[in-house]
């Protein structure tokens, strides 16, 4: 792939990366709960699972899910299920425990950070969607296998880096013990917005 197509498929998955949503939603909520270790996790996760629909898309097993309804639908409704839980779970979280220990970390409640950004991801087949009306503007017919391989991992690696720098910036500072210190409303507000996209996922 020449140099400035590259570019502009960069440009276009930052953009892709840098649209908030669920993804964001639970790689804040991760890092609050978690500490950074599990935003990070989770951010390296999504990564992958963002990555695994480009690999699908390239070699054209994404076809297959986007023209197969009861595949697509199976996903989809998975998708608004595991959303649904992440909501209600965090609507029913008690508010962050603000206890020190000796080394002044922040006890941490149990997350899994691995399993949350990459299912998030994966369940998301509209991924599918995009990775296909994208691959077609930049892969041809005859495209190489390090093509496609190049376009994967700066798909996968682009979003991976950009909920890092997400994690890395609430873990700065004051900011993350300020989130922590309201961390009841930021649960139900990221609570909230889940379920509202489970439901919106289910009756579109």
């Amino acid at each position: 792939m020449e140099l400035h197509l590259w570019l502009s498929f960069v440009v276009i998955c930052v953009m892709g990366a840098l649209s908030p949503g669920p993804s964001l939603a639970i790689v804040i909520k991760n890092t609050l709960a978690g500490g950074t270790p599990q935003g990070y996790a989770t951010a390296i996760s999504h990564g992958l699972g963002v990555a695994l629909y480009a690999a699908i898309t390239a070699t054209g097993i994404a076809v297959i899910i986007v023209q197969s309804p009861l595949i697509f639908s199976i996903i989809q409704y998975t998708g608004a299920v595991f959303l649904l839980y992440l909501g209600i779970k965090s609507l029913l979280s008690k508010k962050v425990n603000q206890v020190f220990s000796d080394e002044g970390e922040q006890e941490k409640v149990r997350v899994n950070g691995w399993r949350d950004g990459f299912l998030i991801a994966f369940l998301n087949p509209k991924l599918a969607i995009f990775f296909l009306a994208l691959f077609s503007q930049f892969l041809t017919s005859d495209a190489s296998y390090e093509q496609k391989i190049i376009m994967t991992a700066t798909v996968g690696s682009i979003d991976a880096l950009w909920y890092c720098l997400v994690t890395f910036t609430l873990s700065r500072g004051n900011i993350i013990n300020k989130l922590r210190a309201n961390s009841h409303v930021v649960d139900k507000v990221t609570g909230s917005f889940l379920i509202l996209l489970a439901a919106r996922v289910v009756i579109s």
